[in-house]
């Protein structure tokens, strides 16, 4: 399976991650990749980005290192009607809207049933592209629910290579079930590897077994070549 563009990265901005823009760039260019996301945090997550962050990404040149750069953010949903910490006038400005559950916020502890509700009404948003990961055993969730809500709305699900090795410790079993669903209904994914620090970028081998294993297709992962991913996020080359 192909992946060309790394769709899950975090710079300084974050907080609590490693490298700059042209370092994360330079890795992609390095890994042979054609593009890369950069998703650092919404501003709610402890030591994240300013909200003016996001307004200023204009400054970002939209080719580094011979890699196309697309502009996002990692939002976190804060309510189960799906809100997330960024208005709609911000999130318009950026290419690619991945939105997901953290620890520290009131889904802590919650249940199934309201994590579920969370994640489907956040894909409501046509302004949400993506889930990131969804196989987060902290934030149990209805999965088969999840992906027909996936299928619907076009909205992909994340398979995040760190949760298999350094980050959401446990992830394996879920991320497994996701991508049996994934390959059952047909839809849509995302595979990013959530790098904090340059030398992560590109790292998606883990990701890719288990969706080669459960059979999900590579004209199912939006990422797999720049045609699809362009469509996918409605840009014009």
């Amino acid at each position: 399976m192909n992946i060309i563009a790394d769709m899950h990265t975090h710079t300084l901005a974050s907080g609590h991650a490693y490298s700059t823009v042209n370092e994360l760039a330079l890795a992609a260019s390095q890994k042979g990749l054609a593009a890369m996301a950069l998703t650092d945090h919404g501003p709610a997550l402890p030591g994240g980005p300013h909200l003016y962050h996001f307004g200023a990404m204009r400054f970002i040149p939209r080719h580094i290192n011979g890699v196309r750069i697309f502009l996002g953010v990692e939002a976190n949903i804060m309510t189960e009607k799906g809100g997330i910490d960024l208005p709609e006038p911000y999130l318009q400005k950026l290419d690619f809207v991945m939105a997901g559950l953290h620890e520290g916020y009131d889904f802590d502890d919650q249940g199934t049933d309201r994590n579920t509700e969370a994640i489907i009404n956040a894909m409501a948003n046509p302004l949400i592209k993506a889930i990131s990961h969804p196989g987060n055993p902290v934030f149990p969730v209805h999965y088969e629910e999840v992906v027909k809500a996936s299928l619907a709305t076009g909205t992909a699900l994340e398979i995040n290579n760190a949760s298999f090795s350094v980050s959401r410790k446990g992830s394996r079993p879920n991320c497994e079930e996701l991508a049996s669903l994934l390959a059952r209904y047909g839809a849509p994914v995302v595979v990013g590897s959530d790098a904090h620090i340059a030398q992560g970028v590109g790292m998606f081998e883990d990701a890719v077994k288990v969706l080669e294993l459960f059979g999900v297709r590579e004209e199912q992962v939006v990422n797999s070549s720049m045609e699809r991913l362009l469509q996918f996020l409605e840009i014009e080359d």
